[in-house]
């Protein structure tokens, strides 16, 4: 076998164990594990017993969400005298502290200079004196019972983080850009409950997580995913991500492919900047299992499968030529070659509105994979920037 033959199979064989073989092989690990192993039952709070705890709201110009959020807040099914709402709303220039004064249930922070979401979130936490923080967005609605159900999972005094589930609305009939990125958020919720399962979920989602107070550590101003870095550090320090389905957090989806492409691409360098800043999750000899569910599950996905699934498709052209056995290498060109293609007509359908979650499938996927490359070169642009500042994303809602 030739070193280009190698590296093919190499690449078809990373490319495939990230996006599919994972999630089998964390399927088949957690029902061994479970075959063995009897769930713990552990004794659930009651009312007069549940902990004081905080909500914690980053805003930035929110103006046109603080209603509503107050609104689903004060809904919550959690005794409202140890429910304390405190927004962070730093740099805000509209009309959010104002329409926050016409609630008095909540505790506002504001200073006028705007450094970023990681900033605001070290600054507002020298306030809370509630030993669980739960963290969501200005514009994500929460379950009725969502607090209360984290609050349950702190019964395990293993338990460091609660990270809930996020879901998307439905809007409109041909919102192509929030049809794939819900189903990719079927897929991950998926993966984040199987990960739990075997140990522990791998980071948390910022529309809503949650962690103790004493667990929490000041992460660096230019953090670009203060979600992921502070679930993970709890995580290395022994303790566990749970993952609580009943807990979720609702939002719209991004109002077209231009504003996810922003989302997704920060969420890529965001990636990289983690891997670096917890580069010592990389030792499997000291972090075991969370290290293999950390590296299978992210560190592959923001680093080299993107780039070598692009390169499989030169690859197999130039191996289906050249090799002695060239059968596999057509059958493998063949099938990549179909996958551009319903990606192109997946572009196409979006392009033209046509609505078609067959073809739309694979063109969010390549979508997903150039948007992790363009990360890179957005990382090295920001490399210079020592705040945790960035463009929002429109919502379609």
């Amino acid at each position: 076998m030739t070193t280009l033959e190698i590296v093919f199979w190499a690449s078809v064989f990373i490319v495939f164990y990230t996006y599919i073989g994972y999630g089998i092989v964390l399927y088949i690990l957690v029902k061994i594990k479970e075959r063995f192993e009897k769930p713990v039952n552990y004794p659930i709070p009651t009312d007069k017993t549940l902990p004081e705890v905080t909500l914690f709201i980053t805003a930035y110009n929110e103006e046109d969400s603080v209603d509503g959020k107050m609104e689903n807040c004060l809904a919550l099914d959690y005794p409202i005298e140890k429910l304390h709402i405190l927004w962070v709303t730093d740099g805000s220039n509209d009309n959010t502290n104002r329409f926050l004064s016409d609630w008095p249930q909540a505790t506002v922070l504001y200073q006028p200079e705007r450094q970023g979401k990681t900033a605001a979130i070290n600054r507002g936490m020298k306030f809370v004196k509630t030993p669980y923080i739960v963290f969501t967005d200005a514009n994500a609605h929460l379950s009725k019972e969502s607090v209360r159900k984290i609050i349950y999972a702190f019964a395990d005094a293993k338990v460091g983080c609660v990270a809930g589930e996020k879901r998307l609305y439905r809007f409109g009939r041909n919102n192509a850009t929030a049809d794939g990125e819900s189903l990719y958020w079927k897929y991950e919720s998926t993966l984040k409950a199987l990960d739990a399962r075997l140990r522990s979920t791998v980071g948390a989602a910022g529309e809503l997580f949650a962690v103790r107070l004493r667990l929490f550590e000041e992460m660096r101003t230019d953090t670009l995913l203060d979600d992921f870095i502070q679930s993970m550090r709890i995580a290395m320090l022994g303790y566990t991500i749970a993952y609580c389905a009943e807990a979720y957090a609702v939002e719209f989806g991004s109002a077209n492919l231009k504003e996810e492409a922003k989302r997704k691409v920060r969420i890529a360098a965001g990636g990289l900047q983690s891997i670096w800043r917890l580069r010592s999750l990389l030792n499997p000899f000291r972090y075991g299992w969370l290290n293999f569910q950390y590296v299978s599950h992210r560190v592959l996905r923001w680093t080299i499968t993107p780039v070598l699934f692009f390169l499989l498709f030169p690859l197999s052209i130039a191996l289906s030529l050249t090799a002695a056995n060239a059968v596999p290498y057509l059958i493998i060109y063949t099938l990549l070659f179909l996958l551009y293609v319903m990606g192109l007509l997946g572009w196409f359908c979006y392009m033209e509105r046509i609505k078609s979650k067959i073809l739309f499938i694979p063109f969010y996927f390549f979508f997903m994979n150039i948007c992790v490359i363009k990360g890179f070169f957005y990382f090295c642009k920001r490399r210079k920037k020592n705040d945790g500042t960035w463009e929002k994303s429109r919502r379609a809602g």
